[in-house]
């Protein structure tokens, strides 16, 4: 089977877990023997084009997609210049800036690329679709989130590839949009989700979200339980003396950091806990910035800022060995997330998760036994959970092994692949069923 998968890049500035877990699907799919493209839109993804993945250029460059919005003469540029902007050296420098990565700000230019073929855009959407038609021919092109589904028209009319779509938090990037704009986009997204073969997503509290908010009939929605790539990770020996809690995502207010890190602070002014460490890893933007700065600064006030350590390089490797040193793991989302890979990359560790009563934190808890659940999802709260389990090393030894081993046995990235597979199938079968065509095999 060959398939097209078009994913944004986000330039690496940050712990993207989508787009690692992306890399590492599509690897798990070219080993079960299937042809796989990756097609990275807007930024150079860094995470992929190795092991046998086909990676092509980047496709609406976002320097270009961003001047054709805002400049309305700019349509007309000639393709030298497009070239120009289009570099990788470019796109490289235009990810590290502020606004980059964030919809606040870029409102019109989301709800025009949600448009398609009659958004601003058209020209770029016409240069996929010939390099797909012309050149690929894939059997499935896979979008990566729901805000590519603009997209989805004109593939599906110039291709005989079966269009498939993801639904993964994309709640981030609307929920942060200006509110006149927020329900627009939704509204946008369901229609031009009326020309999707198939949605897959990872959870039971995403999927009933999306068929609400997407009005997607039950036949079209698949749920795949998510997955990582489960080799290397080895068993943290969970330090007590002293304990360490950990935080592994983008460093920023929107996912949590500033809840924990006020949860540690009130650890901290417990005597039996005056030692407690804070580790953090994920990397930031531009935006994140003053954010993360503040943090620090409130350390160093309170003279706890020596007993901070941030890991800079978060590729995997880094990751293990971040997770090696860790007690307790906990990414304090306000509203929760569709996956959350940190808490599948801490149980393959053997970190036990403190998570919110939120999004899909208490069915993967109920799931594996790794964790506890707490809320409402304030500091205080946190800190009280926290406090109670580093009372009680044996119950968070306890948790740490249940976990591993249902995430070792249940989510590796190489099942998430077959169920994929099979879901492809199936929606290909039903194709040929209705048009009585034979296809391609």
């Amino acid at each position: 089977m060959k398939i097209a998968y078009i994913t944004p890049g986000s330039g690496g500035t940050f712990y993207c877990q989508n787009c690692y877990r992306d890399d590492e699907l599509l690897t798990s799919l070219l080993r079960l023997g299937h042809d796989v493209l990756k097609i990275p839109m807007y930024l150079p993804s860094n995470m992929g084009g190795t092991g046998g993945i086909q990676k092509s250029p980047v496709f609406y460059g976002a320097i270009n997609v961003y001047l054709r919005e805002k400049l309305p003469f700019y349509r007309q540029a000639p393709g030298w210049m497009e070239k120009i902007f289009d570099s990788q050296t470019l796109l490289q420098i235009a990810a590290k800036k502020s606004g980059s990565t964030r919809a606040s700000g870029l409102e019109d230019m989301t709800m025009s690329m949600l448009q398609g073929e009659k958004g601003h855009q058209a020209e770029e959407l016409e240069h996929l679709v010939r390099h797909l038609r012309d050149e690929v021919k894939p059997d499935v092109i896979h979008l990566s989130n729901a805000l590519l589904l603009g997209l989805a028209r004109r593939l599906k009319q110039e291709t005989s590839a079966t269009i498939v779509c993801s639904l993964q938090d994309e709640n981030e990037w609307v929920d942060l949009m200006e509110e006149d704009y927020q329900q627009r986009a939704w509204d946008l997204m369901a229609r031009r989700g009326e020309d999707v073969d198939l949605f897959i997503t990872s959870s039971r509290y995403y999927a009933d979200r999306c068929r609400e908010t997407l009005r997607i009939p039950a036949e079209k929605l698949d749920i795949i339980p998510g997955g990582i790539n489960c080799q290397g990770y080895e068993p943290s020996p969970l330090p007590f003396d002293p304990p360490a809690v950990g935080y592994m995502c983008r460093m920023s207010e929107y996912f949590g950091l500033g809840i924990l890190f006020e949860a540690w602070m009130r650890l901290r002014k417990e005597s039996r806990f005056r030692d407690v460490k804070l580790h953090l890893t994920g990397g930031y933007t531009g935006d994140d910035k003053k954010f993360v700065n503040g943090l620090l600064r409130r350390a160093e006030e309170e003279n706890m800022h020596n007993d901070i350590r941030i890991w800079k390089d978060f590729s995997k490797p880094q990751r293990i060995q971040f997770l090696k040193s860790l007690t307790l793991l906990s990414v304090p989302v306000p509203e929760g997330e569709a996956f959350g890979a940190y808490q599948y990359e801490a149980l393959a560790a053997g970190v036990p998760v403190v998570q919110p009563n939120v999004g899909c934190y208490p069915e993967f808890i109920e799931a594996t036994g790794g964790g506890v659940l707490f809320e409402p999802n304030t500091p205080e709260r946190l800190a009280e959970e926290m406090a109670v389990l580093l009372d009680d090393p044996d119950r968070v030894r306890g948790m740490a092994a249940a976990g591993r081993k249902v995430v070792l046995e249940r989510f590796c990235i190489q099942d998430t692949a077959l169920h994929i597979t099979e879901s492809y199938r199936k929606v290909i079968e039903q194709g040929k069923s209705r048009t009585g065509d034979g296809g391609r095999q």
